[in-house]
């Protein structure tokens, strides 16, 4: 096309689109945002009890973690890994110590998968076994090791051959652990409760078998807690919540409050097969992210966001089974509620009434993903909402 047919192209043209056509989009356009609280186009407020998939674990605005951001921006947006930085290393302290589990070193990274292909990767070579045990249900991300260990994965997958040998274990199943944990397994991901599933508990039984099961055969159990971690589940992690100590944690998601970033924090025995060189990044640690990372844990130690999630959670059990609601299932924050009808259609008219919810692969799991920051009025409103659907 030539440039002088550029402009009358454009102004006959309609407006097209160029986002690429893989995400199912929810009907509420958000145009700002603050607190718990949307602003849809509509000029409508809209109650968040989805938290951007579980991201916005301060809700939207907060003001030490805006004010971190932008300060490290004046200061140096970006370094290499390559130049010592100082707020690198003083978030990975801060990391551990939040944890108040028994790990030695955080390598950062950009997203929840490439944690989880990274903690992969190095079971895999510090044993030089070719077998992972995943968990029926399980999410682990959509990379080559990720999406290998992902419940019901093929219908997306893509690769032609997964990188290693894989099985799922029935969930909750103790007598099925040892059959598939063997003396070929190299590692056992699982998340301590199932986000995508629909806020599954698994519980500290089956968490402490997996833990026997793995420390007899040499395999390393990996936390992927990318959608129940760090302070999701009311305590750093739900290795906390459980008393079960991994090998690894898989973090992301919550880290950041929306900077993307992710964490691996290794164990003892894991930091000492680290070598240099061994696991690269270009964006993982920048000091933007870092910033993110110890205004969120600021936040949630002054503001005592931890009780807040227990509390709040307790309300929402509480006061919340009405209505189309059964049942509700899961740990702090990460919820599931039961419902008579399909979640689709409850979701669809909570939304309608001005609040936002998730659904899951069960397809009668309404899916609550709030902002730690929530309070027991907003789940009025909540209670109210449910109550008056048929």
């Amino acid at each position: 096309m030539s440039p002088a047919a550029t402009p009358a192209a454009a102004a006959t043209t309609p407006a097209r689109d160029f986002l690429a056509p893989v995400f199912a989009q929810y009907p509420c356009e958000v145009v700002s945002a603050h607190g718990v609280w949307l602003l849809n186009s509509r000029g409508e407020r809209v109650l968040d009890l989805y938290g951007g998939h579980a991201v916005a674990a301060l809700g939207y605005g907060h003001p030490g973690w805006t004010n971190a951001l932008a300060a490290q921006a004046r200061s140096c947006n970006f370094q290499t890994n390559a130049i010592p930085m100082s707020i690198r290393v003083r978030a990975a302290e801060r990391l551990v110590r939040f944890s108040q589990l028994d790990f030695t070193s955080v390598f950062f990274i950009n997203s929840g998968a490439e944690a989880n292909e990274n903690a992969l990767r190095l079971a895999l070579r510090m044993t030089s076994r070719p077998h992972v045990a995943a968990v029926e249900g399980g999410f682990h991300g959509r990379t080559a090791a990720g999406g290998a260990v992902t419940w019901g994965s093929d219908g997306w997958y893509g690769f032609p051959r997964k990188p290693f040998d894989v099985s799922f274990m029935p969930r909750g199943d103790l007598g099925a652990i040892a059959a598939h944990v063997t003396d070929r397994t190299a590692a056992v991901i699982v998340e301590p409760v199932q986000g995508l599933a629909g806020a599954v508990d698994l519980g500290r039984p089956y968490l402490e078998a997996l833990r026997r099961r793995c420390d007899e055969v040499g395999a390393q159990l990996i936390f992927d807690e990318i959608q129940c971690g760090f302070g999701r589940v009311g305590h750093p992690f739900a290795a906390n919540l459980y008393g079960v100590m991994p090998d690894m944690i898989t973090v992301a998601k919550a880290l950041g409050n929306g900077f993307p970033c992710a964490a691996l924090l290794t164990c003892a025995k894991v930091s000492a097969s680290l070598s240099l060189g061994l696991l690269g990044t270009t964006y993982g640690g920048g000091p933007m992210a870092c910033a993110a990372i110890e205004a969120v844990i600021d936040a949630i130690e002054s503001e005592d966001l931890l009780q807040n999630v227990r509390r709040v959670s307790d309300c929402i059990r509480r006061t919340c089974i009405v209505g189309p609601v059964q049942a509700i299932q899961g740990e702090g924050f990460l919820l599931g509620l039961r419902t008579s009808r399909p979640a689709k259609q409850i979701q669809a008219e909570l939304l309608e009434g001005g609040i936002l919810t998730g659904t899951a692969t069960d397809s009668h799991i309404v899916r609550l993903l709030p902002p730690f920051i929530l309070r027991e009025e907003q789940v009025e409103l909540l209670r109210d909402a449910l109550a008056s659907l048929a």
